[in-house]
């Protein structure tokens, strides 16, 4: 930040991308930069590891729609017919079903390249994650998810994901948790508020109790505590 000026860098390996909320702030990071590294200014964001950005009035739509194509052509799904859901209702996959898959890497490589499509597929993120549960030991009627996504995406290209304009005064997340009130044919029309709990949080730095839960906090974060602690 530079007085009421923030900027951001976005760094991969040799690729970058830099904004600013004003132009001289952004103009004189450029210039810093040119000043020490060999680089190229590019000028306005269009495309970034596998990703293409659309300017409109009303902010950046985000797609993968190329990223798509190829990783059908690669899964040899080029032709496929498209889907409507991206995840089978119907199926119930166990982990020993059937019979190991010839090619692991195969499984792996378009789960992996599903993954990275949910940048800006957020409506793929729980077929992905059913696809990812058999990442260890993948068998061969598991083959049928990730397959079911491709379908899915193949109907989807146009879709993306939208960055609106202006300023940003309050955090908004989204629940699917109706369904099951649509169990007991009570439908409702109006958005879901969904609160948040952090009394389990709020105890331990108190009493910091260690079990499998919080193995993976960090030594620092419980330094801190004692150094609140001892005021």
């Amino acid at each position: 930040m530079v007085g009421s000026d923030i900027a951001y860098l976005l760094l991969y390996v040799d690729d970058i991308v830099l904004t600013a909320s004003s132009t001289s702030l952004l103009r004189r990071l450029t210039e810093l930069l040119h000043s020490e590294f060999a680089m190229t200014d590019l000028g306005d964001l269009h495309h970034f590891l596998g990703i293409s950005i659309t300017r409109s009035a009303d902010g950046l739509f985000l797609s993968q729609c190329q990223y798509v194509v190829d990783l059908l052509q690669h899964a040899g799904m080029a032709e496929c017919h498209s889907t409507a859901t991206p995840v089978d209702t119907q199926a119930k996959l166990s982990a020993m079903d059937g019979a190991p898959v010839a090619d692991v890497t195969q499984y792996h490589s378009l789960t992996g390249a599903l993954q990275y499509l949910t940048l800006t597929c957020p409506d793929l993120a729980y077929a992905v994650q059913q696809v990812c549960l058999f990442m260890h030991n993948p068998r061969e009627p598991h083959l049928v998810m990730p397959k079911h996504v491709l379908r899915y995406v193949k109907g989807t290209l146009s879709t993306g994901l939208h960055i609106g304009t202006g300023s940003i005064t309050s955090l908004t997340a989204y629940s699917d948790a109706d369904w099951l009130l649509q169990e007991l044919h009570a439908p409702i029309s109006s958005a879901t508020i969904v609160y948040c709990d952090n009394v389990s949080a709020v105890y331990m730095t108190a009493n910091p109790v260690h079990h499998r839960r919080t193995k993976h906090i960090e030594i620092d974060i419980h330094f801190v505590r004692e150094k609140v602690a001892l005021g």
